[in-house]
């Protein structure tokens, strides 16, 4: 039988055939993808003739097109759907993986071909790709000796499957730890979100409700429960998360990282990641985390006192568990919020349709369209296809920009947290058009309604789209260019601009609409909503803060102080670092503690956790600009300065992805270097 998984998807912009594929056939496709892309590295290594641009580089490009389409199905599939079976296959596969890209990077005659083989004078994307080419070969080991490649591969080997056992471990942490209530102990919640639990703990095949555990420490329905002591056992279950089996793989991961930093030449893992970060340098992204750090914990201090008042009033406690409790509590006593009312103004397909699309046309002229007879991956996963301006999706059916796949609901087998991917990467090269996903854990209400978005879902599914644009705005030759494959202190810039349009007054009121009444959300809402936000920046930014800390704390350390860890020292590592920064608040935790620390530890943001808030300083100022130009804060909104500016926006930044320098890029949209001040005055720590 045919695996699907070994050629090209027949399907428009080759969406993968999901209906045909099997898990029995990513063991098979990998095995052969694998062996394909060998060949085809060895052909352009030995290839008798002089290295050209064409028959080296462009070669290389083209190369490993079958292993790319196998991984990206079997990546995006293993998160969405994290069964024993297909985490056995990444436990097997991402080993091999690792050794499959050391030999293509230790390939000496790859390597001598590549520093011959030089682009055309009028081709700045092709320098530019073959410095970037040079410089990554160099990173991966190419002018290592024998021994020291040996060494690299063996801890790229071990890395990749520590990575892989440290999320199946957080994945089997979390749904263990999936909190069962009582209905009485759910006070607070709709009875909408009570049926949801009850149909949660069906599915797990537990008794009575079950509240599941999102990625975060702090859990959003912490923000809801009336109860102090259901609380205290939510919060609890979410920061022990991990603590049982992810500890020695970690203090091994960091010894590893460590290791490979000073084999390369750097002085720690931070150093060696961070060189490739628009940051340039660990201590600059160090500086900037710790100059924001008393001013943040000041004002976190201040709410603190406010919050725990309100509870002593009404006879209650305080602890970091009833934090958010208190928080909402005060906020609508302040700022006349109902949060759960603000909630019917924001049902999921019109936020998506009249507010996420309907920015998009308004600013980059594009047009996002269902594709009902396209198949997701799973129930409840839709397909939609997106036009650009001037083309007609009846006409243009099937020759668009590309799709986009949305995946919003939560599932049992879905890990947490919210991502875009991609099943097809853009490139002119390639002649291939992008097929991107977003991916989030919405709870499905249980009677099929609209789910109801809070604020943080709401900004969420704005940002993910952002990501999204960045993929599928995408316009470059090289594959190894396109889209977010960008540096990490890059890649939240476009993600967390799009946040902005979220609640931006000339959109706002074209899809906020009552789910009952249909009412446009009035102005006194909007003006409660942007006074409320305003207040908890402490707390927010204090927990963000910590969390950064720890990343840099941890992949710090030089070889030998690496060396020396033991998992004993986990818990009062972490409080060392947290205090040298003065973020050592035991009602704040950080983040993410480092035992169910998916981003650093089994993501791609070791060392660059702290890029949101580097890209929230591009994002603050770059806002600005959409203001300035005034394509933004206008209620009656100016839509041809929106889609001037969009437009702008899009030639830069979104459509450039790697293909050209970043400084350069924001300096000619902006006129000038960025500002710091927009981001400390969102983050209310302006005079602070």
């Amino acid at each position: 039988m045919t695996n699907p998984l070994l050629h090209p998807s027949p399907l428009p912009y080759q969406l993968p055939p999901f209906a045909d594929i099997k898990v029995e056939h990513f063991r098979p496709a990998f095995d052969e993808a694998l062996e394909r892309h060998r060949s085809e590295i060895a052909a352009i290594a030995d290839n008798s003739a002089a290295p050209t641009w064409e028959n080296t580089v462009e070669a290389l490009e083209r190369s490993g097109q079958d292993l790319d389409r196998v991984m990206a199905v079997f990546g995006n599939l293993s998160g969405t759907d994290v069964t024993d079976e297909m985490e056995e296959i990444a436990a097997d596969i991402y080993p091999r993986l690792a050794a499959h890209y050391d030999g293509m990077y230790q390939n000496e005659k790859l390597y001598a071909r590549i520093k011959e083989a030089t682009p055309l004078d009028d081709d700045p994307e092709g320098h530019r790709l073959h410095d970037h080419l040079l410089r990554t070969f160099k990173r991966k080991g190419a002018d290592l000796d024998a021994a020291g490649k040996s060494r690299l591969s063996d801890i790229n080997q071990r890395l990749s499957a520590l990575s892989e056992e440290f999320g199946r471990n957080l994945m089997a942490s979390t749904r263990a730890k999936a909190v069962e209530f009582s209905e009485e102990e759910l006070e607070g919640l709709p009875a909408e979100r009570i049926a949801s639990a009850k149909a949660d703990a069906e599915a797990l095949g537990r008794e009575g409700f079950v509240i599941p555990l999102e990625l975060p420490t702090v859990q959003s329905e912490l923000s809801r429960l009336a109860r102090e002591d259901a609380r205290g056992r939510l919060y609890g279950a979410s920061a022990s998360r991990g603590s049982e089996n992810n500890i020695p793989g970690l203090i091994e991961a960091v010894q590893l990282r460590a290791e490979r930093a000073e084999l390369l030449g750097f002085a720690s893992h931070a150093d060696y990641v961070i060189a490739e970060e628009t940051a340039a340098t660990a201590d600059a992204a160090r500086t900037m985390l710790f100059d924001l750090a008393p001013a943040a914990a000041a004002n976190a201090e201040g709410e603190q006192k406010l919050l725990a008042e309100e509870a002593t009033l009404n006879g209650q406690g305080f602890t970091a568990a009833d934090w958010p409790y208190w928080e909402s509590k005060v906020r609508a006593r302040d700022f006349s919020l109902d949060e759960t009312e603000l909630r019917k103004y924001f049902p999921l397909d019109r936020v998506l349709v009249d507010g996420v699309f309907a920015a998009a046309e308004r600013l980059y002229g594009i047009t996002v369209v269902p594709r009902e007879d396209l198949q997701g991956y799973a129930e409840g996963v839709r397909v939609w296809e997106v036009f650009d301006a001037g083309q007609e999706p009846e006409a243009d059916r099937d020759n668009g920009i590309g799709l986009f796949v949305t995946d919003y609901f939560g599932r049992p087998t879905k890990r947490g947290g919210a991502w875009m991917s991609e099943f097809v990467g853009q490139s002119r090269l390639l002649e291939r058009k992008p097929v991107i996903v977003n991916v989030m854990g919405i709870t499905k209400p249980a009677d099929g309604s609209q789910p109801l978005l809070s604020l943080d879902e709401l900004h969420t599914v704005f940002h993910e789209f952002g990501h999204a644009l960045h993929g599928l705005l995408s316009d470059v030759r090289y594959p190894t260019f396109a889209g977010t494959n960008v540096p990490r202190d890059w890649v939240e810039f476009p993600s967390q601009i799009n946040e902005n349009w979220a609640l931006e007054p000339a959109l706002v009121k074209r899809y906020a609409r009552h789910v009952d009444t249909g009412e446009v959300i009035s102005d006194e809402m909007l003006a409660a909503v942007t006074a409320a936000g305003e207040f908890g920046q402490g707390f927010g930014t204090v927990e963000y803060l910590a969390a950064s800390i720890v990343d840099l704390a941890w992949h710090s350390l030089s070889h030998e102080e690496a060396a020396q860890l033991t998992a004993a020292d986990i818990e009062q590592f972490e409080k060392d670092a947290l205090t040298k920064a003065g973020l050592n608040n035991p009602l704040i935790a950080p983040r993410y503690r480092s035992t169910y620390f998916n981003h650093i530890f089994a993501g791609g943001y070791s060392a660059g956790y702290y890029s949101y808030l580097w890209a929230e300083v591009l994002d603050a100022d770059g806002f600005s600009w959409f203001k300035e130009v005034g394509a933004a804060d206008s209620a009656d909104g100016d839509d041809a300065k929106a889609r001037a500016a969009g437009q702008k926006f899009r030639e830069l930044i979104l459509s450039k992805g790697a293909s050209r320098d970043f400084t350069e890029v924001y300096r000619e949209l902006r006129g000038r270097d960025k500002d710091v001040q927009p981001l400390l005055r969102r983050r209310g720590l302006l005079g602070s």
